[in-house]
């Protein structure tokens, strides 16, 4: 197997840890499990990888109140 090295910050590599099963989960195995939980693909077929991430970056921007929700929407451009 071939490992390569890459820079996190520290913060970054302590909530890694959080995620971890047990001590002897590698930080590969770790971020597999995490690339696994977006969705591939639909009925439709395979979605591409600039979709893939911007399905994170959207819940995302829902968790931290970046997006508005339909009603919102429509009261703002007033079909409400």
């Amino acid at each position: 197997m071939s490992y390569t090295t890459i820079q996190v910050e520290k913060s970054t590599r302590l909530r890694l840890q959080r995620f971890r099963v047990g001590k002897r989960e590698t930080y590969d195995e770790l971020l597999n499990v995490l690339m696994d939980l977006v969705p591939s693909g639909d009925d439709e077929g395979e979605y591409s990888a600039e979709f893939r991430g911007s399905i994170i970056r959207g819940l995302l921007d829902i968790k931290h109140g970046r997006a508005s929700t339909l009603e919102q929407v429509e009261k703002r451009l007033g079909f409400a």
